[in-house]
C-alpha cells in the first residue's frame, strides 16, 4: 500500500505529477504506465483501458472509519473497484440470487433486528454460516486482503444491488460480527439520513441483536457465574467474548459493575485480540460454487485476471483466497439456497 509520496519516488515523477494524473488534468505517458505497470504489479493493459467503477466514500459505510487512514480508505475503495468488476464478470455468464434487503429505517436496531428475522423466517435460532445467508438474500460479498486492522469492513449500494466486503485479517469471529454490522447499514440506512457515530452505534446494536436474539440469550444464559462459563456459551452465537459480554449487560444479565470486571480481565488475559475457542472462518458460497462452475469449462481465476487486465492474486484476495480443484462437497445444506444459473 503505497502514498502518494512512495509511488511518485518509485515510479521516478514528483508528487505534484501524480496528482495531476489522478484528478485528470494531465495525461501519463507510455512509459509512465509502463513504471506503473512495474511497481504495482498490475498489467499496462489495466491503466490503458477504461477507468474502473470505484466505490465513492460518501455512498460507503466504513466500518471504524475514525481511525483509518486515508492512504487504507483509498486502497480498499480501490479494491471494491476491482470487485465491481469480478461481479459484473460473473453476471454475465450466471444469474446469481437477486437482492431481498427490505428497507427498516423506521425502526430502532433492536426491533429491525427482530423484524429481520421474522421476514427472513429465522426464528430466534442462532444463524450457523452468516455469510451464506447474506449471500442467499443477494448480498454480494467480498473479501478485503489488506493486512491491517484499520478497516474492518464496508457495504454500499450499487445498481440496486448490495455489497459487502470483509476484511479477513480479524479473527473469524470479528467478520461475522462485521457482516452482521453492514448488514444493519443496509437495511437501517438506506435513506442515507443517519450517519458518523451515530450510524456506527445503531449498526453495532442491530448486529449484536441479530446475531443474539434476545430470547434466546436469555433463554441459554439466564445467569452468568464466572467468566469461563461464557467462553463456552459463547460458541452458540458464533461470536467473540467481548460481544456476548457486551450482549449481556445490554440485556441486563449482567450488572455494571461486573461487566467492568469481565472487561478487565478480557485484557489481563489477552481476549481482545486472541479469541478463545476459536471459530472456523466463513468463506463465500457463491464464488466457491462459480468457481467450481468455471472450473468444469477449464476455466481459472488466471483467465478471469486475464480477461479483466488485473493480477491473479487480485482475483483470489477478493474470492476469499478459493482457489479451485473441485470441490467434492459443495452441496451442504447452507449451499443449497443458493441458486446460480448459467446464462446462455
Amino acid at each position: 500500500m503505497l502514498k502518494q509520496k512512495e509511488f511518485a519516488k518509485e515510479i521516478g515523477v514528483n508528487v505534484v505529477t501524480v496528482s495531476r494524473w489522478e484528478t485528470g488534468q494531465t495525461d501519463p505517458t507510455a512509459s509512465n504506465i509502463r513504471a506503473f505497470a512495474n511497481v504495482l504489479g498490475f498489467p499496462a493493459t489495466f491503466f490503458e483501458g477504461a477507468d474502473i467503477d470505484e466505490p465513492s466514500s460518501e455512498a460507503t459505510s466504513f466500518r471504524s472509519q475514525t481511525a483509518m487512514s486515508a492512504a487504507v480508505r483509498d486502497a480498499s475503495l480501490a479494491a471494491g473497484g476491482i470487485g465491481f468488476a469480478i461481479s459484473d464478470w460473473v453476471q454475465n455468464r450466471f444469474t446469481l440470487p437477486e437482492p431481498n434487503i427490505p428497507n427498516l429505517h423506521h425502526f430502532e436496531p433492536e426491533m429491525a433486528a427482530r423484524t429481520l428475522r421474522q421476514e427472513w423466517g429465522l426464528g430466534e435460532k442462532p444463524i450457523s454460516n452468516i455469510v451464506r445467508l447474506l449471500e442467499s438474500k443477494g448480498i454480494r460479498i467480498f473479501s478485503l486482503a489488506e493486512n491491517t486492522v484499520e478497516v474492518n469492513a464496508y457495504s454500499l449500494w450499487r445498481k440496486g444491488t448490495p455489497y459487502v466486503f470483509l476484511n479477513t485479517f480479524k479473527t473469524p469471529e470479528c467478520s461475522r460480527f462485521d457482516a452482521a454490522h453492514e448488514l444493519g447499514h443496509l437495511v437501517l440506512h438506506q435513506d442515507c439520513q443517519v450517519k458518523g457515530r451515530e450510524a456506527e452505534d445503531q449498526a453495532n446494536k442491530f448486529a449484536s441483536a441479530f446475531l443474539m436474539p434476545a430470547s434466546d440469550v436469555l433463554a441459554a444464559i439466564p445467569k452468568v457465574s464466572y467468566l469461563g462459563q461464557l467462553i463456552e456459551a459463547k460458541l452458540r452465537w458464533k461470536v467473540s467474548l467481548a460481544a456476548l459480554v457486551y450482549r449481556l449487560h445490554r440485556l441486563g444479565i449482567i450488572s455494571d459493575w461486573k461487566y467492568r470486571d469481565y472487561c478487565i480481565e478480557m485484557g489481563r488475559e489477552g481476549y481482545r485480540t486472541r479469541e478463545p475457542k476459536g471459530i472456523e472462518r466463513e468463506v463465500s458460497a457463491v464464488w466457491k460454487k462459480v468457481m467450481n462452475e468455471l472450473w468444469q469449462e477449464k476455466v481459472t481465476q488466471r483467465e478471469i485476471a486475464q480477461e479483466l487486465f488485473i493480477p491473479e492474486e487480485e482475483v483470489s484476495g477478493l474470492l476469499f483466497g478459493i482457489l479451485i480443484p473441485p470441490m467434492s462437497k459443495m452441496d451442504k445444506p447452507e449451499d443449497k439456497t443458493l441458486t446460480l444459473l448459467k446464462k446462455a
